[in-house]
């Protein structure tokens, strides 16, 4: 696996490829994307041609493991069938370097056709039989393997250990495939900002080598996902389109389907379907030429979730119905299942089967939490293993210094009880100073209680000040849109200053009542638009506290949906009923504000200056949620937030 050219006398005379040059009787091979990238697509019929003519062991070993390797970007089957023959003929030569080699390559080939358990054994395999220096690649399919599980946690520790064999021996390609790595993970745990500046330090790094190889290829797609999660669309774009150029140069099919499923989502949220439906079919085409299922179902799912947002739901259901029988019972990447479900789900919802859209939401959410809960077990195993042999080391331990202590117990017995009596008077002066200290901090602790309801109580009286004067500029102004925008601003105001007013009147300062807090804001928002001989509040939900970090962004979410359906949802003074909930299941709120108005049309666009839409979307973002808009009757907005990773 190493970097370096071997020159062998051949006798043999035939064509020689771009990578085996002829000099008289000598022929010099430049190994694949270690010496030379100038190559065509052709590449690999050349090395297979050359394969057929050579029988050296270590130089056809290497072809056949280059061949083998390099084929898995195009043929799943055909890459396994000649890494397994490979290994035949090592092991047939007791050649225990090259078995290992030959055994990552063959790792790499399982962990793609999905086989997870069997890369991971011949993986754990090939670590014993290779040398340290070359053990960074095999490390890195190690990582991916834990990666497909959802073990996040597990395959970062492996990246980790790859970036520091980079750095041992000097190794760049070791070194950029670990920043590589680290993107990818960054961008499936949602941190983007990171991932764009790891996949920057990779791509620095791969260009330095000066060759456009497989995993630089996968680098620039990576770099893409995260631009676009972060809205930079066209530097996303500009990734893309290098990597589907290097993908169709040199037929990496894997590479190819991976950027078109990408691209298939960048083109959705520009809202250029077409675009999207050929980018969504280019990639299901590259990955039935892989013969790679992960690849189809994937594939399939970026197809049923564009077909989500053209509303064009039996074919989104057709799809992802056709990934999920692709996927099979035994399908291991439990992340992409259960987004297949979350998209049918919608689909279902869209055509009014509620029956069906409830059924697959609850089988994303299972394999949702199942993910989630998958790595905190591994962890939680981890731990009790140590626990449990450190509690038996102390046990012996302690064994131990029982048997030296029972020979001499008895002579020291009656300075020991002297000794303890003078501890028990020690103790019963600590006891007497804590109590004392207890009630000293009793009273500091009443005292900061005063304070903060005191503090709640200035920032509410505060908030209503800016209100009021809010209200008397407001009244200066001739300009409607000037002043709505001024009486929207004092809604904001007064739906942060009730939960302070709660603060200080109620029992708990530390936490909000919600229930009656949505009833207050509600009726205020109500009567602020005169509409309360119209408009009625529903708040049917269990009485649930939350504190001041979420209380304050879930109110200001509440109040611009409120008053979005009170300006749009109920035209020319029409009756009509506001219906919120707040609900909290297994680590998750649930909250719902819909109205049976006359509907959001999606088509029209945003009404209004559109702030009152990016500060709903910022602020479940900071929730860490995410948002459902359904308008079928009415107005329906339903949002999921991850209790405990508020900002």
């Amino acid at each position: 696996m190493s970097n370096f050219v071997l020159v062998l006398v051949i006798l043999v005379q035939f064509h020689f490829p771009a990578h085996h040059i002829k000099r008289e009787d000598q022929i010099q091979y430049a190994r694949i994307f270690l010496d030379t990238d100038d190559l065509d697509t052709s590449y690999l019929d050349h090395l297979e041609e050359y394969l057929n003519h050579t029988h050296v062991d270590t130089l056809r070993f290497m072809a056949i493991n280059d061949l083998g390797y390099h084929y898995h970007t195009r043929n799943l089957q055909k890459s396994l069938k000649i890494i397994n023959k490979g290994l035949e003929e090592v092991r047939v030569a007791s050649n225990e370097l090259w078995e290992g080699r030959m055994q990552v390559s063959q790792g790499a080939i399982l962990l793609r056709m999905e086989q997870l358990d069997d890369a991971e054994r011949v993986l754990r395999s090939a670590l014993e039989k290779i040398p340290e220096s070359e053990t960074w690649l095999l490390l890195t399919n190690l990582g991916y393997v834990y990666e497909r599980r959802g073990n996040l946690g597990k395959a970062f520790e492996y990246t980790t250990r790859t970036l520091q064999l980079g750095e041992k021996y000097g190794d760049l390609k070791a070194k950029a495939m670990a920043f590589s790595d680290m993107s990818n993970l960054f961008w499936k745990q949602g941190k983007f900002e990171k991932g764009v500046e790891f996949g920057l330090k990779s791509i620095a790094m791969f260009e330095e080598r000066g060759l456009n190889d497989l995993d630089y290829d996968f680098t620039l797609h990576v770099l893409g996902n995260n631009l676009v999660e972060l809205g930079r669309f066209e530097e996303a774009l500009t990734y893309f389109q290098r990597s589907v150029m290097i993908g169709e140069k040199y037929g990496f099919y894997n590479n190819l389907s991976d950027t078109y499923i990408a691209l298939t989502e960048l083109y959705s949220q520009i809202v250029d379907f077409e675009m999207a439906d050929k980018s969504g079919q280019e990639a299901l085409k590259y990955a039935e030429l892989l013969e790679n299922d992960f690849m189809i179902v994937r594939s399939l799912l970026s197809l049923g979730k564009l077909k989500n947002q053209e509303r064009d739901f039996d074919s989104a259901i057709r799809y992802l119905r056709s990934s999920i029988r692709t996927a099979k019972e035994d399908f291991g990447d439990r992340y992409h299942l259960g987004l297949i479900y979350k998209e049918l789900s919608k689909a279902y919802e869209g055509k009014n089967n509620i029956n069906n859209a409830f059924n697959a939401y609850k089988k994303y959410h299972e394999l949702t939490q199942l993910v989630f809960n998958l790595e905190a077990d591994q962890r939680i195993a981890q731990l009790q293993t140590e626990l449990e042999v450190n509690q038996k080391e102390s046990t012996i331990s302690m064994q131990s210094a029982k048997l030296k202590q029972q020979a001499t117990i008895q002579v020291f017995i009656l300075i020991l009880t002297g000794l303890m009596i003078i501890f028990m008077f020690f103790l019963y002066r600590i006891f007497i100073r804590r109590k004392k200290y207890s009630l000293l901090l009793e009273k500091k602790n009443r005292e900061k209680e005063f304070l903060l309801k005191e503090i709640h109580h200035r920032v509410n009286n505060n908030l209503q000040t800016i209100s009021s004067l809010l209200s008397l500029q407001t009244a200066e102004i001739d300009n409607q849109e000037l002043q709505d925008i001024m009486t929207e601003s004092q809604h904001r105001l007064q739906s942060m200053g009730m939960i302070h007013q709660n603060l200080y009147q109620g029992e708990n300062i530390a936490a909000i009542e919600m229930k009656k807090y949505f009833l207050d804001l509600g009726g205020y928002i109500i009567n602020s638009f005169n509409a309360s001989h119209r408009i009625t509040l529903d708040c049917t939900m269990d009485a649930l506290e939350l504190d001041v970090d979420r209380a304050i962004p879930i109110g200001l979410i509440v109040n611009e949906l409120m008053s979005n359906s009170l300006k749009y949802a109920f035209p020319d003074n029409k009756n009509g009923k506001i219906t919120i909930t707040l609900a909290e299941t297994d680590s998750h709120l649930f909250l719902k504000v819909t109205d049976d108005g006359i509907g959001f049309d999606i088509d029209s666009g945003i009404k209004g200056t559109g702030f009152g839409s990016q500060l709903v979307s910022l602020l479940t973002k900071q929730l860490d949620g995410k948002m459902t808009l359904i308008t079928d009757r009415g107005t329906e907005v339903f949002f999921e937030f991850h209790i405990g990773k508020a900002a």
